[in-house]
């Protein structure tokens, strides 16, 4: 049977963090289990339609309850929301849609109350089109200081009509858009890896410098805890910015790993550290092989990098991209830190069923799309595995209650860029941003004060809602509190990972911090070892472990 989970933790069960810094080694974020709020679709608290901080601070103590440590927080700055807020047109300050910089402050003391720390996504790679330098640039014209702070060129060929090289955005289309000169005649290109709203920044200026050490002090003097930093490989292009070599290494790319990203990461850690508290910079940087990755968390540099286990369900497999990702990130000294959903991915509750997904997500015409309740086992089991592991771990709002990708929304309704710059042939990240459901009677399933939702949220969000699955044993919500709970108890993140062989080539089997960690990739039934059971995704009988199915043992 699954295993009670332990009592919601109450504000006054749980004294709120010092300030002081921790001992080397013991540093909260080594261990923490981190919460992503995506704030569009979090909670509405004022009936627009739109996730919003006031919603946030209303909600935090069903996170305190689940047994957080920290919330990151999707960007929430002045934005056209061409790109759901990372098109950032003024980073020092709050977007009406989402309240005031006063909501900032509450909900960062009343997290901090509840003994929760606070992390805010910093985008630097790109700003919107709409920013000020932005227009300062597109007014002041070729070879002048504005356009010095982003990346303007000459196009190529004859005329100038052709980009000034291959690049392609990884929105779709060329990473390249034309201006209009003054006199009516195309002018010269700007360089946007994703979305035209986005002109990537060009961090050989300083300036551009200059102006994010000012962003992260405006909001480190707040009190903020730290930063994800999006996209934080491709800040540096190669000099010259050549074309990418169809026949050349394909982990070498000249718009994302460069060697020169370094120098400025080691520069904000060591305006972090001028700060109380252990602050934290998180890398997205999605480069290979994983000992690149783990150069963005060597001492001087970040304290965590993304690491993904969402599209595999193989026991050898995973066991070697284990094994892979503590061997590199244990040889420069930081924690791994594991991720199974976020903003950008399909669902987990689906992926880890849909092997064949096609690239840039999932929608209406995508066939063979698996059934919700045959993908659930694998998510559940998936839950024990990654707050099983050594390290941090990630939880994406609305993991802790199963929620599959959304594939039913119309094209009409669709607001992802990428929908529309590969013309609807990728469906893009919608379905894994639907407004997340807290009660099951009420309008727009709890997610605000009425009926509207900016994305729409499908019928069965009702037996998904929170109020459904709060209290009950079997329910994916009370199996991640249990999960939360014993892992702080029995301090499995500061464990030291050791395999235990000897069961079928399906199962995975661990042992850290003195508890046994089992998952059944496989088709089989295995025999469980001895031992005491603390945990299970599903239910356990005959002390049998069904295929798609994770326990925690007490060893």
């Amino acid at each position: 049977m699954l295993s009670t989970p332990s009592q919601p933790r109450e504000s006054g069960d749980l004294s709120p963090f010092s300030l002081a810094e921790s001992r080397a080694g013991s540093e909260w974020w080594r261990t923490a289990v981190i919460y992503q709020v995506y704030p569009r679709s979090f909670a509405d608290s004022d009936g627009d339609g739109i996730g919003d901080l006031p919603g946030i601070t209303a909600r935090l103590g069903a996170l305190q309850a689940l047994g957080v440590d920290a919330v990151w927080i999707s960007p929430f700055y002045p934005s056209p929301q061409r790109d759901g807020g990372y098109d950032v047109s003024d980073y020092c300050d709050v977007d009406p849609l989402f309240g005031t910089l006063a909501d900032f402050d509450a909900l960062l003391a009343e997290a901090h109350a509840r003994g929760m720390r606070v992390i805010a996504d910093l985008v630097p790679n790109h700003s919107s089109d709409r920013h000020p330098w932005f227009q300062a640039a597109l007014a002041a014209g070729p070879g002048s200081p504005e356009r010095a702070r982003y990346h303007f060129r000459d196009g190529r060929g004859v005329g100038g009509n052709e980009p000034p090289n291959n690049w392609q955005s990884w929105f779709g289309g060329p990473a390249w858009t034309r201006l209009g000169g003054d006199d009516g005649q195309p002018g010269q290109w700007y360089l946007h890896l994703f979305d035209s709203s986005q002109p990537d920044f060009d961090w050989s200026s300083e300036e551009v410098r200059e102006e994010f050490r000012r962003v992260l002090r405006f909001w480190l003097d707040r009190g903020l805890d730290g930063f994800r930093v999006d996209v934080a490989s491709s800040l540096v292009k190669a000099d010259g910015l050549p074309d990418i070599d169809p026949d050349a290494d394909p982990q070498y790319e000249p718009h994302s790993g460069q060697p020169g990203v370094h120098e400025i990461f080691r520069d904000w850690r060591a305006l972090l550290e001028g700060y109380p508290g252990d602050r934290i910079l998180v890398a997205e940087a999605w480069v290979q092989p994983l000992s690149r990755r783990a150069e963005w968390v060597r001492p001087d540099e970040m304290h965590q990098a993304f690491n993904d286990l969402f599209d595999v369900w193989d026991a050898p497999a995973l066991r070697a991209r284990i094994d892979a990702t503590l061997a590199a990130f244990s040889a420069v000294g930081a924690p791994a830190s594991w991720v199974a959903s976020n903003h950008d991915s399909v669902r987990h509750a689906t992926s880890l069923s849909f092997p064949d997904a096609p690239y840039g997500g999932i929608g209406p015409r995508t066939p063979d799309v698996p059934d919700y309740d045959d993908c659930l086992p694998r998510a559940r089991a998936q839950a024990l595995l990654n707050l099983g592991l050594p390290g941090g771990a990630y939880v994406y709002q609305g993991e802790e209650l199963g929620l599959p990708e959304v594939t039913e929304i119309p094209d009409e309704l669709r607001q992802d860029p990428t929908f529309f710059r590969t013309q609807g042939e990728q469906y893009g990240r919608d379905g894994c941003r639907v407004p997340i459901p807290w009660e099951a009677e009420a309008p727009s399933y709890g997610f605000g004060p009425g009926p509207a939702s900016w994305l729409p949220q499908p019928e069965r969000w009702a037996r998904l809602a929170r109020d459904r699955q709060q209290g009950d044993p079997e329910s994916v919500l009370s199996l991640y509190q249990a999960a939360i709970a014993l892992r702080r108890e029995h301090a499995l993140g500061a464990g030291q990972l050791e395999w235990v062989d000897g069961h079928p080539d399906g199962v995975l089997a661990f042992r850290s911090a003195g508890v046994t960690v089992l998952v059944n990739m496989g088709e089989s039934a295995a025999a469980l070892p001895a031992g005491e059971i603390l945990l299970a995704s599903a239910p356990i009988h005959d002390r049998t472990l069904s295929p798609n199915t994770a326990v925690w043992m007490h060893s």
